[in-house]
């Protein structure tokens, strides 16, 4: 059993100052299957009051609205989470896999998981790929996923900044360059064109000093559940070409990035905005006490504090940008 502390701040600095924000979260670690969150908070400043909901997919989810003048947000969400160990996934399933998972599919509701999104299309560099790592229904489902995992850990190089929050996934395909949003997003798109349900995972990779992951370790993570019969839903990590266990902690699931991006929102206002993310994951064999307060890093002390006081002057131009970070 392993119990992880996380530490997740979003700061959105503005060059003038903005009337008002709008914001949902989805940080908040799920309870199912082999993991347990123990503790949430989600600290917001300016302050402001936090709403929660729970969407269609089980993901937590906070909202809310900042209508005063401000420069910059500044979001922190605090989590303990139990993590319970996975059996093994074997190498391989029984020569009539095909058929189980297509009764599975018939007997159940994942349709979602099947259809095109926004993200995860079908396009004709993907279906170019797809014929490049012969992405056909042989073997059986397992062994093509696990081969699909591998294959695209070695076609992709990972670049951090190379594509956008909104790239298309041609532009990875292409370049073969990306961040692990866009690795997910073509396995997912892979794994729907031999008709396989995939869903996109947002959440948190711990890294241990013996780990070698090439993700950054300081930011939120993404891979891919896939349903397979006999096991149900099983991720997989083709950044790192990992099966996603007790180091991978889930915050929310949907059809690709578009469902669960960790903020998404809007403020009201004409100017540039920055964005700076930092996530801090620490890893214990016991639970921590639930009223631990986390340390806070050497190089975010600078960026935990107060939000400036609102200027007098009324912003006059009016403007709704989208505010979103990359995984």
């Amino acid at each position: 059993m392993n119990f992880y502390s996380i530490r997740h701040l979003t700061r959105f600095r503005y060059s003038h100052p903005i009337s008002e924000s709008i914001m949902e979260t989805r940080m908040h670690p799920r309870s199912d299957s082999n993991q347990h969150c123990l503790t949430f908070s989600l600290s917001v400043s300016p302050r402001c009051r936090v709403f929660s909901y729970r969407d269609h997919l089980g993901n937590n989810v906070q909202h809310f609205d900042i209508p005063g003048e401000h420069t910059q947000l500044v979001i922190i969400a605090e989590s303990v989470v139990e993590q319970q160990a996975l059996p093994d996934v074997p190498s391989f399933l029984s020569p009539d896999a095909w058929g189980a998972l297509d009764e599975l599919i018939d007997s159940g509701d994942y349709w979602e998981m099947l259809l095109p999104s926004t993200f995860a299309i079908e396009t004709p560099a993907l279906t170019l790929l797809a014929k490049q790592l012969d992405v056909t229904r042989r073997d059986d489902p397992l062994m093509l996923v696990h081969e699909i995992n591998q294959r695209l850990f070695d076609y992709f190089d990972y670049v951090p900044s190379h594509t956008r929050v909104d790239s298309p996934i041609d532009e990875a395909i292409v370049s073969g360059k990306g961040v692990c949003q866009d690795f997910a997003h073509t396995m997912i798109a892979l794994l729907r064109h031999v008709r396989i349900p995939a869903r996109y995972v947002s959440g948190y990779l711990y890294r241990g000093r013996e780990d070698h992951d090439r993700s950054t370790p300081d930011a939120t993570h993404a891979w891919v559940d896939v349903l397979l019969p006999h096991l149900g839903w099983v991720g997989f990590d083709p950044t790192n070409n990992l099966i996603a266990h007790h180091r991978h902690i889930r915050t929310a699931v949907g059809r690709d990035y578009a469902d669960v991006p960790p903020t998404h929102g809007v403020f009201r206002g004409s100017t540039a905005s920055e964005l700076y993310v930092a996530v801090h994951v620490e890893a214990s064999d016991h639970p921590p006490a639930l009223d631990r307060k986390l340390p806070i890093p050497d190089d975010w002390s600078v960026l935990v504090e107060r939000a400036q006081q609102p200027v007098e002057r009324p912003q006059p131009l009016i403007d709704l940008q989208q505010m979103q970070q990359q995984q």
